[in-house]
């Protein structure tokens, strides 16, 4: 399969931030008032919309925007963050057959910027950051709209249901990544358009070559 415009998500996606997630979540339970997240819970968890983790997490939506707050700056302070081992290179591969490449993250672009680092920042035509929670069909029409691009020529790649949601709302394919937050099984239900395997599969099945 071969798409003009790939849009990733960024979290669970491109770096490998679960584990830190999780933990800031916990620390941020305290401080806002809502459920951590036990040890037992975490896999079960990981097979939830993000809709059914918040009530879970008994979170309301008003208090949202303060947590994500927390969580961005509570990230910017993490080293250990990174991306998932592969994923450069297929940044790489990619831009060099002509992708074009974007991102829609609810991540801040400083978290963005210090993982991702200059050189694969440079690879990204879009950079959307800072996006509400269940905001990013606005952000992919936009880019869409800027990039002239079809719908049915773009694909959005990401790690949980909600992107699904998203790409199939604008009229976008939907890659879903067995290495993020959200467990396959449960993406799967969803007939995504692709599913990918590891970061290597991605410059595999989106240009069609092969490579290790």
């Amino acid at each position: 399969m071969k798409y003009k415009l790939i849009v990733f998500d960024f979290d669970g996606t491109l770096a490998d931030s679960f584990a830190f997630f999780v933990q800031a979540t916990n620390t941020l339970a305290a401080r806002y008032r809502f459920r951590p997240i036990a040890d037992h819970e975490v896999e079960s968890l990981r097979g939830l919309h993000a809709r059914a983790m918040l009530r879970h997490l008994a979170l309301p939506g008003w208090k949202l925007p303060w947590v994500a707050r927390a969580f961005k700056r509570m990230m910017s302070r993490q080293a250990d963050v990174v991306l998932f081992q592969g994923v450069e290179q297929a940044l790489r591969e990619l831009h060099l057959h002509g992708v074009r490449l974007a991102l829609v993250t609810s991540n801040s672009y400083t978290n963005v910027c210090r993982v991702l680092g200059p050189r694969n920042m440079a690879l990204l035509e879009y950079c959307h950051c800072d996006t509400g929670l269940f905001g990013k069909r606005a952000r992919l029409r936009r880019i869409l709209k800027n990039s002239g691009v079809a719908p049915h020529e773009a694909i959005c790649i990401g790690d949980e249901i909600r992107d699904g949601e998203a790409a199939r709302d604008v009229g976008m394919a939907f890659g879903a990544v067995a290495w993020g937050y959200t467990r396959i099984h449960a993406l799967a239900k969803d007939a995504p358009d692709a599913i990918f395997a590891d970061p290597a599969d991605l410059a595999g099945q989106l240009t069609g070559v092969a490579y290790s």
